[in-house]
């Protein structure tokens, strides 16, 4: 591991008058699960270290239909919190998805968010959830949603200077949801993602669906394509198979070491496909 400086801010002025001083020489220590292994690998060699985990940056709460969340938040209360498995059982579903339980104890919300791996369960679920993500710097604070936030693989618009404080999702209790995944193993990242959502308006159509991928492009991408097919027309056994054509036919994977992009690509339409059976079941449930 490179040497560094280690600095441990104890306000959130503090931390970004640091991160205006040091720019692109500072990396941001959240809950390290990300960074740890960069460092360790020498894939970024910062001359300083911020650690932010002093910070009053954890919890969630309930405002106007939507979440809030702190961006230190860890995985472990988004798999576990009763509050956030009633208002978004989207998130708590993938989140016991994530790594083992070291992982999900000391990994952060917004230290996925900002590592951006494009076969992450959490930037893929922010797609599905229309998320707002909040950046603080010592020029101002932006928000940024999440269609705009995530530009390439483990890049974002986030600017060296700027720290992510807080995230905002919809909150979906009357939504259907699923998270669909196939991994080398257990606690993988994913080889594929998918993360669904569905309403079904009292004449047992589709009036709001949304289906995201992680691992079939180099970002976390929304699949329109799918939705449109759902929108407007009853759920039924063929229309969801049509959505997860259009998304198997939308999907951009790249090969690796490990699969072909025609493999990725053949397993964007079977998870679809299971992800919209399984929101559209639960949709029905609630309606």
């Amino acid at each position: 591991m490179h040497p560094f400086e280690y600095l441990a801010p104890e306000s959130l002025d503090e931390t970004l008058a640091i991160l205006a001083r040091y720019g692109d020489e500072a990396k941001v220590l959240a809950g390290g699960q990300s960074l740890l292994p960069i460092l360790n690998y020498r894939l970024a060699q910062p001359a300083h270290v911020v650690d932010i985990n002093g910070l009053p940056l954890e919890g969630m709460r309930l405002e106007n239909g939507r979440l809030r969340f702190g961006a230190l938040t860890r995985h472990a209360t988004l798999e576990e919190s009763a509050d956030i498995r009633h208002h978004c059982p989207l998130l708590s579903e993938a989140a016991r998805l994530i790594g083992n339980v070291r992982v999900r104890s000391l990994g952060t919300l917004g230290g996925s968010l900002v590592h951006a791996d494009p076969a992450a369960e959490l930037p893929m679920v922010m797609l599905a959830l229309d998320a707002r993500f909040t950046l603080a710097s010592t020029r101002g604070v932006r928000t940024v949603p999440a269609r705009s936030f995530f530009t390439g693989y483990l890049s974002t618009t986030i600017e060296a200077d700027e720290l992510l404080t807080e995230i905002d999702v919809s909150a979906t209790p009357a939504m259907g949801y699923a998270v669909e995944e196939i991994s080398r193993r257990a606690g993988d990242f994913a080889i594929v993602a998918v993360a669904a959502l569905v309403r079904i308006d009292r004449r047992g159509r589709v009036d709001d669906a949304r289906l995201a991928f992680a691992g079939a492009a180099p970002t976390p991408v929304r699949v329109s394509q799918a939705e449109e097919v759902l929108s407007g027309h009853e759920p039924t056994v063929e229309r969801v198979a049509q959505a997860a054509a259009a998304a198997r036919a939308a999907a951009q994977p790249e090969s690796d070491t490990f699969v072909s992009a025609a493999y990725r690509r053949l397993l964007s339409g079977v998870l679809a496909r299971r992800a919209l059976a399984r929101a559209v079941s639960r949709a029905l449930e609630a309606a």
